[in-house]
């Protein structure tokens, strides 16, 4: 995997501007959301959501054999963005707790709401396991 930086761009925060792989098993994986293996939700909170959501993201990759450091791709679809911004401390150390320092390409986008309450954030993942 290899991560792309075109000369003379800064490097980005706590993402990658794109990732390059030379092969693998391709593993797309749906929007997880922050509930647990019975989808129940057990906080309101946009944190304790992001750290489910992500923590789902890693079970079904794990079932492809996959680890966190082959996710290459991450979307996330948040309906709170004050409530976001808040959290964003919190979230990078929940982010370091299960990615490490691996920093995929990733995206985020402001919604006005979720599939399913009290959904506050979505997320979905494409990796690449060798």
């Amino acid at each position: 995997m290899q991560v792309l930086l075109p000369e003379g761009w800064a490097p980005p925060i706590g993402y990658s501007n794109g990732i390059a792989v030379e092969a693998g098993r391709i593993v797309f994986i749906a929007g997880q959301v922050g509930w647990d293996a019975q989808q129940k939700f057990h906080s309101e909170d946009i944190a304790p959501q992001f750290e489910q959501a992500l923590q789902n993201i890693l079970a079904v990759l794990a079932q492809a054999g996959g680890k966190p450091e082959h996710i290459c791709r991450i979307t996330a679809y948040c309906c709170d963005k004050p409530a976001y911004l808040a959290a964003r401390k919190e979230l990078g150390a929940i982010w370091r707790k299960h990615m490490g320092r691996h920093f995929p390409a990733m995206s985020m986008i402001f919604v006005s709401d979720l599939l399913d309450n009290p959904g506050k954030i979505e997320l979905e993942a494409t990796a690449v396991v060798p």
